[in-house]
């Protein structure tokens, strides 16, 4: 399964709305903290920790058991300069330190029905998972 992450160009706000797809089709929004990333510097150079959006790329997803919040999550292998960064419910940049948010609605700093929309996509992840399936997540 494909999971492609659009974002759009960048706002001053501390916060970036994208948009997920899975294989082609619009699933949910997005919220993730501001995008600093900056062309050809490695993150070290741009990366403010709990303040910074996931570097653009594709990124192997699998659930695995989260210690913070005490259940199963999706989890994005191997983001460089970041860790422990997963897939959750959340509605503003106060319930995001990287991590990714999800919503069936949005505004311009906020996604709303963040459970309905995570409990949405995080099915298909784990159907697919389950059927032996890849799941990657691609950054754009």
């Amino acid at each position: 399964m494909n999971l492609r992450l659009e974002r759009p160009d960048r706002t001053d706000f501390p916060c970036t709305i994208g948009e997920i797809l899975v294989d082609g089709q619009e699933e949910c929004y997005s919220l993730e903290d501001q995008v600093r990333e900056i062309e050809g510097q490695p993150v070290e150079a741009w990366k403010v920790k709990g303040e910074t959006a996931i570097p653009e790329g594709t990124y192997n997803v699998v659930i695995t058991y989260s210690n913070r919040f005490q259940r199963d999550l999706p989890l994005l292998e191997n983001v460089p300069g970041f860790s422990s960064i997963r897939i959750h419910p959340g509605n503003t940049t106060e319930d995001t330190e990287g991590c990714l948010l999800v919503g069936r609605g949005r505004t311009e700093k906020t996604v709303t029905e963040s459970r309905a929309a995570f409990n949405a996509l995080f099915a298909k992840i784990e159907q697919a998972l389950q059927e032996g399936d890849s799941v990657t997540l691609e950054i754009v």
